[in-house]
């Protein structure tokens, strides 16, 4: 900290929308106490000093993503014809590909996704599996997942195919 400040050293993620950072209000306002701001210094800051008050607000969404990712125990990303399924570890990630090549088929539509479910053992699903361990830190591997479309999940259709497999 300097003068009740964090050094700022630039993002690990992306700042939380206004809307997110209106949801963590009151941890918001705790951060804030934490660094010895309170609300009339708060608007004050906003006011006079916004560059402050961005870097205020960057230093506390790294803290709420950090904390959100290091609970990631599932990923999955669908796209037309392949779903990628995504179990984080803590030093290694496993990775499901399913590959549908029946013709015509979407995972996006809810048909053929139903089809998908109902036929997971037929001749034009093929299925790969791999693990890897993290190439960079873990949090920031699983954020790059999520910004290239993952989505979090409890993990069902991950361990539902590992029975299959």
């Amino acid at each position: 900290m300097l003068n009740g400040f964090f050094l700022f050293l630039g993002m690990k993620y992306m700042q939380l929308t206004k809307e997110q950072l209106e949801e963590f209000h009151e941890e918001f306002t705790v951060f804030l106490a934490s660094q010895q701001i309170d609300r009339k210094e708060w608007e004050k800051i906003k006011a006079d000093k916004p560059e402050v008050a961005k870097e205020e607000i960057d230093v506390f969404s790294d803290l709420v993503w950090d904390r959100v990712l290091s609970k990631i125990k599932y990923l999955e990303h669908f796209s037309e014809r392949t779903l990628n399924l995504f179990k984080c570890g803590e030093s290694e990630i496993m990775r499901i590909v399913v590959d549908v090549e029946k013709e015509p088929f979407n995972f996006f539509d809810e048909e053929d996704y139903t089809w998908f479910i109902d036929n997971s053992k037929h001749e034009t699903i093929q299925y790969f599996k791999g693990q890897k361990p993290y190439l960079k830190e873990r949090n920031q591997e699983l954020f790059d997942l999520i910004k290239k479309g993952g989505l979090i999940t409890k993990g069902a259709l991950y361990e539902g195919i590992v029975k299959i497999l």
